[in-house]
């Protein structure tokens, strides 16, 4: 009884609700809190294990964060965010929860619609995308290393339709900014952009862990890297 109680102890905890919270589950969607629903699911390889580990895009289903638009309707405007459920054998483990840091996909965009959030796996990392359609877009790029997933890297694309105007990539493993500027006024489509580069180096004083971003439209990278263009 007491091995039973102690293994119960571990695996789970308590959040500010008072509701059990389980580090280990069978399944990812038992990691899943009360007033969630999943709306995306993501299969892949994030730690190197050989296994299949799963990333869940989760949303809040508060009815107080229903709108009324005048042109759109009802718009559900609950916050959405991520779990992340590392495979180990016969169970998941939750190495992952932030639960409001990606805005609903229903914001108002002005003139334009807003940001579209694209979250991806590529080559054993975790891709937090924005698409902003002639606009451009912009990235980020996470690793599991150190027992967290930390940023590193980032890519922004500054567009005036299919012409890039200004390009951005930062790799916070070299500490290192490549800035790609359009020099060719006269461009009409992409391709005939004329670039001109600049590099610059940063300091990093601690990792950036996508467990301490509250909200990524208020994240602004370059700003907390001293790098303000």
């Amino acid at each position: 009884m007491l091995k039973l109680s102690l293994f119960v102890f571990l695996a789970s905890g308590t959040n500010a609700f008072g509701q059990v919270v389980p580090k280990i589950a069978k399944s990812p969607a038992e990691f899943v809190p009360p007033g969630y629903v999943v709306v995306q699911k993501l299969q892949g390889d994030l730690n190197k294990d050989n296994q299949v580990d799963s990333v869940l895009i989760i949303k809040a289903t508060d009815k107080a964060n229903f709108v009324k638009d005048v042109s759109r309707g009802e718009l559900d405007r609950n916050r959405r965010g991520i779990i992340i459920a590392l495979k180990a054998k016969d169970r998941y483990e939750l190495a992952l929860e932030n639960r409001d840091c990606f805005s609903s996909e229903n914001e108002d965009g002005g003139v334009y619609f807003s940001p579209e959030l694209g979250v991806f796996i590529e080559k054993g990392n975790l891709r937090v995308h924005y698409f902003h359609g002639r606009y451009g877009f912009w990235a980020y790029q996470f690793r599991y290393q150190n027992s967290d997933f930390e940023l590193i890297g980032y890519d922004s694309s500054q567009n005036h339709g299919p012409i890039t105007e200004r390009s951005i990539s930062i790799n916070l493993m070299t500490k290192r900014m490549l800035i790609k500027e359009n020099v060719n006024r006269n461009a009409e489509q992409g391709g005939d952009e004329k670039f001109k580069e600049a590099w610059k180096k940063f300091t990093l004083s601690k990792p950036i862990k996508l467990r301490d971003i509250a909200d990524f439209d208020g994240f602004e990278i370059k700003n907390m890297l001293g790098l303000i263009q």
